[in-house]
């Protein structure tokens, strides 16, 4: 059994601890409300750029003419999984699901007989997919330092994988990421972003006949290196409002598993030092009847 000296040290440093996750849980909370709001007000726009280019997209169809980010490379033996990570921890499971997403869509390739390649946004999932597929991040965007991963960072990411990909350094690019949608629920996410999926098919506005100017191609040639920005860009915010959301949760729970074992060493030092005062109080009793 501790003595009663170890047990008030225990005490003290869970309330310690305690105070800690609190005050993480109050600025995961603060950070939360802007993240999510940033994350939110992207989604619009993301959506309707992806609706554009699919209606273009079937206009165009696999035409010659065709940008290259539209008709592919005319295979699809090589896939690149663009996965965003964070750079810090003490947010549960958010970055272990994306890995987790990421892992299993890359066993699924391999089992096909296709090879697969990993870039990477951010270091947390570093470790865990250099060891399950040793050699195959071919490689990695670094975020350490950078407080607000935004615009920028999703076009240079995006820059490095269109280059790769015009360099026929990969076939298909996968993005997987962490979707927001609410502080308690995050859902790990994955979408291919080049080539541009065929859609499955495109609703018609009032049956109009629409004539581009200038023509199809030429504008898919604008909109397709946009709209992979803004699907990055759009991975990023979700992500940004999915880690404070998870870590305010995670704080939560520790906090209050912090208040239940104060509780437990508290009653625990109660009954050690109630225990110390009796064992006194009967060698007290029984030196004065031996007297």
């Amino acid at each position: 059994m501790a003595s009663l000296k170890e047990l008030k040290g225990r005490i003290t440093s869970v309330k310690s601890t305690q105070k800690i996750t609190k005050a993480k849980k109050m600025v995961a909370a603060a950070k939360l409300r802007k993240a999510q709001a940033a994350a939110e007000a992207a989604r619009p726009y993301a959506e309707r750029l992806e609706g554009v280019v699919a209606s273009l997209a079937t206009k165009v169809g696999t035409a010659d003419s065709a940008p290259r980010l539209l008709s592919g490379t005319g295979k699809d033996d090589h896939h690149l999984l663009v996965v965003l990570n964070s750079d810090r921890g003490l947010a549960g499971a958010f970055n272990a699901n994306i890995v987790k997403a990421a892992r299993d869509k890359a066993y699924e390739l391999q089992a096909a007989g296709k090879k697969v390649s990993f870039f990477l946004v951010g270091r947390k999932g570093r470790p865990v997919i250099n060891r399950l597929f040793p050699g195959q991040i071919i490689e990695h965007y670094e975020t350490t330092g950078i407080r607000n991963v935004g615009f920028d960072e999703a076009r240079d990411v995006s820059a490095q994988v269109s280059d790769m990909y015009e360099a026929g350094a990969f076939d298909v690019a996968h993005l997987f990421y962490s979707k927001f949608r609410s502080a308690l629920l995050q859902e790990a996410t994955g979408q291919q972003i080049i080539p541009v999926p065929a859609p499955a098919a495109v609703e018609e506005i009032g049956g109009a006949t629409v004539e581009y100017e200038p023509d199809e191609e030429a504008i898919l040639a604008d909109l397709l290196p946009r709209n992979v920005t803004i699907q990055i860009f759009k991975g990023l915010l979700e992500n940004a409002a999915s880690e404070q959301g998870a870590s305010m949760t995670a704080m939560d729970n520790a906090t209050r598993n912090a208040g239940d074992l104060i509780n437990r060493l508290t009653v625990e030092y109660n009954r050690s030092r109630q225990a110390a005062i009796t064992t006194e109080l009967v060698e007290i009793i029984s030196g004065a009847e031996a007297l």
